[in-house]
């Protein structure tokens, strides 16, 4: 199976990156005031030289749907989780019943964030389950119109509040385009000291606001959580990240459905036998990529977690 990732990788093209700086607005970045072209937020124009120190030799690749990697900080992360970003009234309503099915069928690590109202039933789901707390990894996200640190904070404990929590295991700033980065991203550093977080990471960050963070001498993200795929590979701020140190978490593995009846995946899929989902989650986890595909319903939840013995 180690043939997948580059087949997919050669055949299939990806998409332009054009329209997705509006997550990278050089205005949001209060220490670096230099406007940059989009090409400056998802290409770095690395060197040979530099390209050749990347740490894709030390890439882990998940073996079942317990292996973890240890990030930046130490702290150690599922590779494979539940997306939980909102409701889909054509399976389950109720993200909680959603949980239960995943926590029994292993799943250990789950992805949510304030805008997409779903913290509450995970939390009562994590109370409801035998499952122990520190065996669950709980990822939030902070919204884009509380960035700054009295509403960084606030937003914080507002999230904590809903997910019913005494600590959340990874709260990230979803966008850089609430501006005010340093000021957040030292809120929440704050928050990690006080106990109540134990990894600091970012989403949907491109190469200027990671370098704003390093040149400011302030530690890492330990993640950065961005849409990763075969149509959306961006390979620049992967190699970027890598460098750095920086795990990288693929959200919208499954392309939001957009590319599930391509002609290249639906003859992969009669080859090996598997469903086009389980193409795409492969070929994020053989890319070492951390991987939060949704799923809504027992039998995507259960054939999500097939991507590991083929």
């Amino acid at each position: 199976m180690v043939g997948i990732a580059m087949f997919l990788t050669i055949f299939l093209k990806p998409v332009s990156l054009q329209g997705a700086t509006d997550f990278c607005d050089p205005s949001n970045l209060e220490c670096d005031d230099k406007p940059q072209g989009p090409d400056h937020y998802f290409y770095d124009h690395e060197t040979d030289a530099d390209k050749s120190d990347n740490r894709e030799s030390s890439i882990d690749i998940a073996k079942n749907i317990t292996s973890y990697i240890a990030l930046n900080d130490g702290v150690k992360i599922p590779l494979f989780g539940l997306g939980l970003c909102c409701e889909d009234t054509n399976h389950y309503t109720d993200i909680g019943e959603v949980m239960r099915l995943a926590l029994e069928h292993g799943y250990r690590m789950f992805d949510t964030a304030a805008v997409f109202n779903t913290e509450i039933d995970t939390g009562r789901a994590i109370q409801k389950t035998a499952v122990k707390r520190e065996d669950i990894f709980v990822v939030t996200k902070l919204w884009n119109d509380q960035h700054g640190t009295k509403n960084a904070k606030k937003a914080f404990h507002e999230s904590l509040k809903k997910l019913s929590l005494d600590y959340i295991d990874m709260y990230l700033i979803q966008s850089p385009s609430g501006g005010h980065i340093l000021d957040t991203y030292d809120a929440i550093l704050e928050l990690k000291e006080q106990g109540l977080v134990r990894s600091v990471g970012v989403s949907n960050f491109g190469i200027q606001h990671l370098e704003g963070i390093k040149q400011s001498g302030r530690p890492m993200p330990s993640v950065n959580q961005i849409e990763l795929h075969p149509w959306q590979r961006k390979e620049d701020i992967v190699q970027y990240c890598r460098k750095e140190g920086i795990a990288l978490m693929g959200y919208s593995p499954l392309t939001r459905g957009e590319k599930l009846k391509d002609p290249i995946l639906l003859k992969m899929t009669q080859e090996y036998k598997v469903s086009t989902a389980q193409l795409l989650i492969r070929w994020s986890l053989q890319n070492g990529f951390i991987t939060i595909p949704k799923a809504f319903g027992h039998d995507h939840i259960v054939e999500n977690t097939h991507v590991f013995d083929w």
